[in-house]
């Protein structure tokens, strides 16, 4: 038991003392960047899947 309050103890020491966190305002602008990044590529799969839902509709429609 002594080994898990020591490593609890431990931990906390650790996540207060020595990590050093992100300021809001950069965080704010990564997660901005991330969720433009994401619409971009989904955009760009959902045209993709457009053309080739096109492109395979007029190749059955020719047969």
């Amino acid at each position: 038991m002594k080994k898990i309050i020591d490593f609890i103890k431990e931990s906390r020491t650790e996540m207060v003392e020595n990590v050093t966190w992100s300021k809001y305002a950069e965080l704010q602008q990564s997660s901005i960047l991330v969720l433009l990044g994401t619409l971009v590529f989904a955009l760009l799969i959902g045209a993709m899947d457009f053309v080739f839902d096109e492109a395979l509709q007029a190749f059955y429609k020719s047969f």
